[in-house]
């Protein structure tokens, strides 16, 4: 591999000395999808005018772009979320029906299931993941102890099954074992030593976030290089790429600012709030590397670079501590990560597409970030079939047209960490659960007892979701519920042929 960088190196400063890219602006445009983990809407300067972070890299991508101010994604926790990203699916319809897989759980994919790399490599793309998967992997198990494992073998049905050409990166979330880099099949590292639990009380007051489990690591793993490797590697992908005639597609799964928070030595106490600042700084400035690395290839006009976060930000940030210094993490929005209130499942989402995208514009429409895999199939013109990308609608007349108000997505459904419903039509959201269905009061269980089974917010009026109007509109109720029922029992949520659903998910209205 270092050869053949190396190669593509040289080939990359004459093709810059020459001022021409062996691509015509006319073909398939590369995609560059980064997906921070557990960003709130609220981190990001372009999308909170109160906010407090600084993020002048990413906002580069609003300035010369869209932004998304209703964007959610299907999950307010992390696997469920990428599931509907990579398969336009929505989560609650796989195996998995609450909570997040670890880093030693079996695939959630099957092989045979259409993802947004597979699509994209049967249009010809050269396609490559970077960062967190959290989908799960089949490790060569030793016997059945969930943790023996013999890390001289391949790993089975990871990403290089699912359409990745290429895949560098981690198991899970960072502080989940095994700690150890992955590449393509193989571990990079056998592990050679345990690393001890960094047990924290994560969220409490004074706490820096550096959470993670104890588990084996790899012999070239430190949890503090994790983020600028993936990004060197990301760099790496994109100069290599983009010498090809191919188009490339890059999904950079970022592994912050998610726990262990981690910020360098240049960041720490730069933000002047506390450590999980310090980190979204940081990780501002690892995204403008990243940017900096498509401008240079020379092909940036044809260049889609979408930038979003998998779900809320997480309570480990200290919400206290950076709501005293005026910073929201959740920006007006109730609740945080895991929860079923918007701050666990609306998120920052900003594209970017010189070639077809000629000035800044705020788009208003409400989409799930499911709906990128329709939107990519419409671009590359890949023929969706029936059982495919089930719960993904086109949202390419929005981004190229934002001041088109038609309405693309009929209804829009999200889950939270234990299992519960919410669906948004319109300015009505219905919550399925007395409470949040997450970490926020009212939690699952005595917090809920005596209040009403559902909640009913009118978002127009009420973003913050502050008045349940479900005794009030009892019809609004209704439909909603009728709707939710219709999209689980067709197995889709778009027009086209009913599905099966992966498994019986029988509607679940209280905890």
């Amino acid at each position: 591999m270092k050869l053949k960088l190396s190669q593509g190196f040289l080939s990359f400063a004459l093709i810059l000395a020459s001022g021409t890219t062996t691509r015509s602006q006319e073909a398939k445009p590369n995609i560059v999808f980064i997906l921070a983990d557990d960003l709130g809407y609220g981190d990001l300067s372009c999308l909170n005018e109160n906010g407090k972070i600084p993020t002048p890299n990413i906002d580069r991508i609003a300035k010369s772009g869209v932004r998304f101010t209703d964007a959610h994604s299907s999950s307010a926790v992390c696997t469920p979320s990428r599931y509907g990203i990579l398969t336009g699916r929505y989560n609650w319809r796989s195996a998995l029906k609450q909570g997040v897989l670890n880093g030693f759980s079996k695939p959630l994919i099957p092989p045979d299931r259409t993802t947004m790399a597979s699509m994209l490599k049967d249009r010809g793309y050269q396609t490559g993941v970077i960062g967190k998967w959290h989908l799960g992997l089949d490790w060569a198990k030793i016997n059945q102890i969930a943790d023996s494992v013999d890390y001289t073998k391949p790993i089975g049905n990871g990403p290089t099954t699912l359409g990745f050409d290429y895949f560098f990166g981690i198991s899970a979330s960072l502080d989940m074992p095994p700690y150890v880099y992955i590449e393509n099949d193989r571990v990079t590292g056998i592990p050679d030593h345990i690393t001890k639990g960094n047990n924290i009380n994560v969220g409490s007051p004074g706490s820096d976030g550096s959470f993670w489990r104890e588990g084996v690591t790899g012999s070239d793993f430190i949890h503090q290089d994790c983020l600028p490797r993936m990004i060197s590697h990301a760099k790496n992908f994109i100069e290599e790429k983009s010498l090809s005639e191919k188009p490339y597609f890059l999904y950079l799964a970022l592994p912050a600012p998610h726990t262990p928070i981690l910020p360098s030595k240049e960041f720490r106490g730069k933000s002047g709030l506390n450590s999980y600042a310090d980190f979204v700084l940081m990780i501002d400035s690892k995204v403008g590397e990243v940017l900096d690395a498509i401008d240079r290839s020379g092909e940036n006009k044809n260049t889609i670079v979408l930038f979003s976060s998998d779900n809320g930000c997480s309570p480990s940030a200290d919400f206290p501590a950076l709501i005293a210094k005026g910073h929201n993490p959740s920006s007006i929005f109730r609740g945080a990560k895991a929860d079923l209130y918007d701050g666990g499942h609306r998120i920052p989402c900003l594209v970017q597409w010189p070639a077809r995208i000629r000035d800044h514009q705020t788009v208003s429409q409400t989409i799930c970030l499911n709906d990128f895999m329709r939107t990519f199939a419409e671009i590359t013109n890949y023929q969706l079939s029936d059982n495919e990308a089930e719960d993904s609608y086109n949202i390419l007349p929005a981004i190229l047209n934002p001041e088109d108000k038609k309405i693309i997505r009929e209804a829009i459904v999200s889950h939270s960490i234990n299992g519960s419903f919410t669906i948004r039509q319109g300015d009505w959201k219905l919550l399925l659960a007395a409470g949040s269905g997450g970490w926020s009061s009212p939690t699952p269980g005595k917090e809920e007892e005596g209040l009403p089974p559902v909640q009913l917010y009118y978002l127009k009026d009420d973003p913050s979701e502050k008045e349940n109007l479900q005794a009030k509109n009892p019809d609004v109720v209704h439909k909603l519920t009728a709707l939710l029922k219709k999209y689980i029992v067709e197995g889709r949520s778009t027009p086209g042929k009913p599905q099966k659903n992966d498994g019986e998910y029988p509607l679940k209205t209280t905890n």
